[in-house]
């Protein structure tokens, strides 16, 4: 562990020091960012009259457009000659939103990336290879920081030129790898096709985040690669990277409670619901300055893992989470999430860990087409064995999510790779319009 008086803190002082740093926050917004005041006037919420946690329940939440009405700095809670760094979010569904922080917001996130490296089971005589993209988004910076707070040799690659990665894995003989999940099976088949037999090499563990992935996909990974593959949580609205953790027991990812308050809500109702129930997962910053958020909507989907974890750590697990309330696909009627489409195809021999679901229109109904690529070794010419692949990807997905859909079978690399997050989902229904 990184910080042990802290990540094994005994739940009834823990919960003093959420209180406490609650309250402090709750007055910190209220006073200093007009959109936290207009909402808690509207609602008749008086910061100060927040007794215990169970009432955060009468405090309104806050939602993405709040931060991107705020566009750039209205969501500040300190003068801007306090922010020392900005990041943003991708903007890939609108505005972006912008994010500041200060030297003790900083200080801060380097402490628990750190923390998050140590979950992995890295230490000071690693060498960590952050192949995470630099920039205004959150990921490079933040595993940076992480990993030289906690004494690791860091390499800032950044992402992009697989090739290079790979060799540089070989010849700085790294031990750690941090990037996007779906880069590290890129990174896999890029060292086959160089000749790098990768799980020679003494890399022994993957710290992988920023985008949704399978149990089935974490198989896949460590397999490729010989490595542990250790998932992490964060975004950019909240913290950035180094809000959840797995530990090496990689039984849920512990969240860093001494900094975020979670709450699982029914996102229907926006009630709590218990332990080991799924549903929306909200986010309260007990210690940023620059841009808290309080009741952060993230539209991310998991639950609390009830018990204890053999680690050690007392702070309280979440699940993987496995899809966004905004990722969700309806398919005639079902709820359907990406990943646990992957989550079926990983499991079928013949298909390769990539692929897109279509989203297309055909007159007025939505179509919904899966395309995957065939393994490196199928006989993509064999027209039966392709056919019969095909209905056995088809049935396995209407089995397993009681959905029917069109499932399409592409040649080995036929499917865009990604160096950052990778796009699951395509909607070409606007197009067709």
């Amino acid at each position: 562990m990184f910080q042990p008086e802290l990540e094994t803190m005994p739940s009834e002082a823990l919960r003093a020091l959420q209180l406490d740093r609650l309250r402090t926050q709750l007055r910190r917004v209220y006073d200093n960012v007009p959109l936290y005041r207009r909402k808690y006037d509207e609602a008749g919420f008086e910061p100060d009259s927040l007794e215990t946690l169970g009432d955060l329940k009468r405090v309104p939440f806050t939602v993405k457009d709040d931060l991107r009405a705020a566009y750039p700095f209205g969501m500040f809670a300190v003068p801007l000659r306090d922010i020392v760094r900005v990041h943003s979010s991708s903007g890939t569904t609108g505005q972006v939103s912008v994010v500041g922080y200060t030297r003790g917001d900083i200080e801060r996130w380097s402490d628990l990336m750190a923390r998050t490296f140590a979950c992995a089971g890295a230490t000071a005589d690693d060498i960590v290879q952050v192949t995470y993209g630099y920039g205004l988004f959150t990921g490079g910076l933040g595993a940076h920081y992480g990993s030289e707070r906690l004494g690791a040799m860091t390499i800032p690659v950044s992402g992009g030129n697989t090739a290079r990665q790979v060799q540089i894995l070989k010849d700085f003989g790294v031990t750690v790898l941090a990037c996007t999940p779906s880069y590290a099976l890129l990174i896999a088949e890029t060292a086959a096709s160089m000749g790098v037999d990768i799980r020679s090499l003494p890399l022994k563990v993957g710290v992988f985040g920023a985008e949704p992935w399978s149990e089935a996909m974490r198989s896949q990974i460590e397999d490729a690669l010989g490595i542990t593959a250790i998932d992490i949580y964060g975004l950019s609205e909240v913290m950035g990277p180094g809000v959840a953790s797995e530990c090496r027991h990689k039984q849920g990812l512990h969240v860093f409670e001494d900094h975020f308050l979670i709450e699982i809500l029914d996102p229907h109702t926006m009630e709590p619901v218990a332990d080991g129930e799924q549903g929306e997962v909200v986010f309260t910053t007990l210690t940023k300055e620059g841009i808290p958020v309080i009741r952060y909507r993230t539209r991310d989907i998991s639950r609390i893992i009830p018990g204890e974890c053999a680690c050690g750590r007392t702070f309280r697990r979440m699940e993987r989470v496995t899809g966004r309330t905004d990722d969700m696909l309806i398919i005639r009627g079902v709820n359907v999430y990406p990943s646990q489409i992957e989550q079926v195809l990983m499991g079928i021999p013949g298909v390769a860990p990539h692929y897109q679901v279509v989203l297309g229109k055909r007159g007025s109904m939505d179509t919904v087409e899966v395309q995957v690529e065939v393994g490196p070794d199928f006989a993509f010419d064999e027209i039966r064995e392709l056919e019969s692949l095909q209905r056995k990807v088809a049935g396995a997905i209407a089995s397993s999510l009681a959905v029917s859909v069109d499932v399409k079978l592409v040649e080995p690399r036929a499917i865009q790779r990604s160096e950052g997050k990778a796009k699951r989902v395509l909607d070409l229904r606007r197009e067709g319009e």
